[in-house]
């Protein structure tokens, strides 16, 4: 009878022990309402909910709804709570539905944000700072409302992708500047609350938003007319502003038509017919104009009448923080998004080529992708070996193309100063424009430096460079060796430099997320890899720096400089203040560990912010190594160390482990630091941590 009753404890205890192991919901899930329940000063009066662990559909969390295993609705509204929103909200991809309005929460509104949300209603809060720009990438987006809380500064260009929005609700706020252009691809919104901003400029941009029914921008600082479009609509208030008096002016021939309103006057119709005949006219001479330049030089390379300069547009470019899931599957080995999505590697789709200056990459495993493979622990469901062995045995270089001195110089615009993108080492990069819209890089190699250095040597160097096929390497597209000028021509990334994103942007207006930053951060470590152990012979990049690592337009990495190191050898200018490696007294000195050195400075610049050397800072403090080196195993130092403009908004555990990467990478001798690969496999197990608990990983 004692053990039938024991033997029934035991199958109670299995029970339990079964039920709570296999809860019903997806751990991403639970782990980011845990987050969120701290964040929100773990209130007593959210029933079921739980700061570590629980089963949010198995059990009844208050405010909580669930399809199957997988949250899809968050109702909190009116709950009196306090506190924030946390930094891992958008782990909870089958949401929908986001209500916390009506709160006391205080802070920013996090980029992390549910990534498939329809309904988002952060009113009646106390949420500081800008519209975060993940909003822009919400496409299933239908209702928005952020109104009555104490948001300020642009609204970025950031509705281009939003179809099937609806209603937007942002007034009450403190927002300032213009309306951006892609307000007018609203062409669903049927409701649009501006209202009591600090909004200037026109509202011309609205008039082709043909749907609207009720627009409010009343106690604003708008000027100008108020389109006609828009006087048709039912529930117009506009109040508050400085509109001018007086009939509008007719649009300037060419200029596109607003679209038509259901009461636009007769007289305003045949105004509307006269300028598109005029258009229609002056557009016609134009094809004729073009076609005759077309016939008449042909066989020319394009002047410069034809450049849509942008030296007037401002070095703070608007630029793309992206949040965890809105980054593209296009660069080999950016496994696992934090929300655990698994993207496949992907190639450049590159031709093969019968010429003789062509070349195969010689076929590797990558190192850490092998190791992976084999490790069913590390296993990561996107790492396909198969696929990354075989597309890498695809894979041939793209024989760049042959650009002219002439070509070059008119498409730089005569090498203006205006088209420099920056000055390093061994030579300056400038933008190449063409008519057709097509932008390039040029470097411009300093020739003076390298008397030695003939045709032979250049091509031999252009020939090596093509080699190089991997997502996170710039490629080369051309190259140019005439009048006694050598210039390498490269991609061009809009996006600027990491270095530029981190130290010369508005960083607390549009920061890097920490998930961007890890992804940055693995992306260009897969690029050394590649450089390191799977080109042969290897390659020493030997100038690696956040100004030699561009981005694209999604922020994918793409390392720049690579193969140009024997130039790097007949200099003898500075390399980089605070990248180089404290063996590196001269450029013959750099070796794949003073690589991996120079990458650890990198990865300190995407934890702090600070560049690797600032002489404005206290003196104990302007060598960014040696002022952080010594803290980064000291979690309240580590803390404080972290980059100001993540506004907190990260996971403890994933700097932490970032942190200890960083400290194997800048160690002082050589022989200590890891091999690339090594580097490459720690930081995919700090990705892998964003979508499970991080305290079972070490290193």
């Amino acid at each position: 009878m004692g053990v039938t009753r024991w033997g029934l404890v035991g199958m109670v205890f299995a029970f339990l022990v079964a039920t709570r192991v296999h809860s019903k919901t997806d751990p991403p899930d639970v782990s980011a309402l845990s987050v969120l329940y701290s964040s929100l000063n773990s209130p007593s009066k959210l029933d079921g909910w739980e700061t570590n662990g629980g089963d949010p559909c198995g059990d009844v969390w208050d405010g909580i709804d669930c399809s199957g295993s997988s949250v899809t609705k968050i109702d909190l509204s009116g709950r009196k709570l306090s506190g924030s929103l946390g930094y891992q909200m958008s782990n909870l991809a089958h949401v929908t539905y986001l209500d916390v309005s009506n709160n006391n929460l205080k802070g920013d509104i996090p980029y992390q944000l549910p990534p498939n949300v329809k309904y988002l209603d952060l009113s009646g809060n106390d949420f500081t700072g800008v519209v975060p720009y993940s909003i822009s990438q919400m496409t299933d987006l239908e209702y928005l409302n952020l109104a009555d809380n104490k948001l300020n500064g642009q609204l970025n260009d950031m509705f281009g992708r939003l179809s099937k929005l609806t209603e937007m609700d942002l007034s009450h706020n403190s927002l300032s500047g213009g309306l951006p252009q892609s307000l007018g691809l609203l062409l669903s919104l049927t409701t649009l609350s501006l209202q009591n901003n600090k909004l200037t400029g026109s509202i011309n941009i609205l008039a082709n938003l043909s749907s609207l029914n009720e627009l409010n921008v009343e106690i604003n600082k708008f000027t100008g007319w108020i389109p006609n479009e828009l006087k048709g609509i039912d529930k117009l208030q506009t109040g508050g502003n400085s509109w001018s008096s007086g009939p509008a002016p007719p649009p300037p021939p060419g200029a596109r038509p607003l679209a038509s309103s259901h009461k636009a006057t007769e007289a305003g119709s045949a105004l509307m017919t006269g300028v598109i005949i005029a258009a229609s006219i002056f557009g016609l001479l134009v094809v004729i104009a073009i076609l005759l330049i077309i016939f008449v030089r042909r066989s020319s390379p394009p002047t410069s009448i034809y450049l849509d300069d942008e030296e007037g547009v401002s070095d703070h470019r608007q630029f793309t923080p992206l949040s965890s899931q809105e980054l593209s599957p296009e660069r080999a080995g950016m496994v696992k998004d934090f929300k655990g999505d698994a993207f496949k590697p992907t190639f450049l789709d590159v031709k093969k080529t019968d010429s003789s200056n062509s070349f195969d990459v010689k076929p590797l495993q990558s190192p850490s992708s092998a190791r992976l493979m084999h490790s069913p622990s590390d296993r990561i469901s996107s790492f396909n070996d198969n696929e990354f062995e075989a597309r890498l045995r695809r894979s041939v270089s793209i024989r760049p193309t042959f650009y002219s001195f002439a070509e070059l110089q008119t498409a730089t615009g005569g090498f203006a100063t205006g088209r420099l993108l920056g000055e390093g080492t061994i030579g300056c990069v400038y933008r190449a424009k063409y008519p057709d819209g097509k932008v390039l890089a040029v470097k411009k190699l300093d020739t003076s430096s390298f008397q030695d250095s003939n045709v032979q040597d250049f091509n031999d160097l252009v020939a090596n460079i093509s080699k190089f096929s991997h997502p996170g390497i710039a490629r080369l597209v051309g190259h140019c060796c005439e009048s006694g000028h050598q210039m390498l021509i490269y991609e061009y990334f809009r996006n600027g430099s990491l270095y530029d994103f981190l130290h010369q942007s508005d960083g607390f207006s549009n920061p890097l997320t920490w998930n961007t930053r890890v992804r940055i951060a693995l992306g260009t470590a897969r690029g050394i890899e590649y450089l390191h152990e799977v080109c042969t012979p290897s390659t020493v990049h030997k100038n690696i720096k956040s100004a030699n690592i561009l981005l694209d337009a999604e922020l994918n990495p793409r390392l720049t400089d690579c193969g140009l190191a024997k130039f790097y050898e007949r200099t003898s200018q500075n390399l980089g203040a605070g990248y180089n490696a404290p063996e590196c007294t001269k450029p013959s000195a750099f070796t794949m560990k003073s690589d991996v050195y120079s990458f650890g400075v990198v990865m300190l610049e995407l934890l702090t912010g600070r560049m690797p050397f600032d002489s404005s800072k206290p003196r104990p403090e302007q060598c960014l190594v040696k002022w952080a080196a010594p803290q980064l195993h000291d979690i309240d130092a580590l803390s404080k160390m972290v980059d100001p403009a993540l506004r907190g908004l990260y996971p403890p555990k994933s700097i932490s482990r970032f942190a200890d990467i960083i400290a194997l990478c800048v160690q002082a001798e050589p022989e200590f630091r890891p091999a690339m690969s090594e580097v490459v496999h720690s930081l995919v197990r700090v990705v892998q941590g964003g979508s499970r608990r991080m305290d079972d990983y070490d290193y």
